[in-house]
């Protein structure tokens, strides 16, 4: 699940900037690939504790307006199964678009964000929807501060309450702050909250302390200890019997990425 103003990169990468001269113009299409110890979104596993590989690209035009996609290889998706279906699901698509803009000093960013887990058949397992979802998102950035609220159009992730009732109107709430240490390195603190609409038992508040390192030409990589308040034990909707492992336990997540 990812955006990169969305709380994955704060998590898991920061991309590297190179700075061009100033009086050659800005190539608007940019791409990145990488890959992290395990995918962490939102606080959650999304890939069972073992490395991802990841990578996008992204269009910025110079009016402000953005689009992109970013990929992800998954497990979470396939930790779903139960004795009656065997899911699938092990690549998470995403594609973006948006508008960033600035007023009285404030930045802006503000867009759709569409979740696709390709070839995923998560509702055969009777227990969920399809977990393909549309979010709406804004930020808003002052200072080293930045704030975002992401807004479910569909149901969350596919995520329906035991008496069917749908997710749709969830939403996540992002405080984040960004530190330049010097020498190409930033220190991101993170606290947010997801709520999951008629299914309470599912919401919990995620933090996260990320150091990221900027080696120029494109190279970055990230250090960060993660924290989920969400009940880690076996029952519960965050532990995966299929493999004895909940998406929500303490961890400390490492990463690369390159950007050309």
């Amino acid at each position: 699940m990812k955006l990169k103003s969305k709380l994955l990169l704060a998590l898991l990468a920061v991309s590297g900037v190179a700075f061009a001269d100033e009086t050659a113009p800005q190539d608007p299409l940019s791409y990145n690939v990488g890959v992290v110890s395990q995918y962490r979104y939102r606080g959650l596993a999304q890939s069972r504790g073992m490395p991802a590989l990841q990578g996008g690209a992204d269009f910025a035009a110079a009016n402000g307006f953005y689009v992109g996609t970013w990929a992800s290889t998954i497990k979470w998706i396939q930790d779903s199964s139960n004795s009656t279906a065997t899911v699938k699901g092990p690549v998470e698509l995403d594609i973006y678009g948006g508008y960033k803009f600035e007023a009285a000093g404030v930045a802006y960013d503000v867009g759709v964000l569409q979740y696709e887990y390709l070839g995923n058949n998560l509702a055969d397992t009777k227990t969920a929807h399809s977990p393909n979802t549309s979010e709406v998102y804004g930020a808003a950035t002052l200072g080293v501060v930045t704030a975002k609220y992401s807004y479910s159009l569909t149901d969350l992730f596919g995520q329906i309450s035991s008496a069917g009732q749908g997710s749709a109107g969830s939403y996540y709430l992002d405080l984040s702050a960004t530190f330049d240490l010097g020498n190409g390195y930033t220190f991101v603190p993170h606290a947010g909250r997801q709520q999951v609409k008629n299914v309470s038992d599912n919401s919990y508040t995620d933090y996260a302390l990320t150091v990221n390192k900027d080696f120029g030409n494109g190279l970055s990589a990230s250090l960060s200890a993660i924290a989920v308040t969400a009940d880690k034990t076996p029952g519960s909707a965050f532990y995966s019997t299929a493999n004895n492992y909940s998406t929500a336990k303490g961890t400390l997540v490492a990463g690369v990425k390159y950007a050309f």
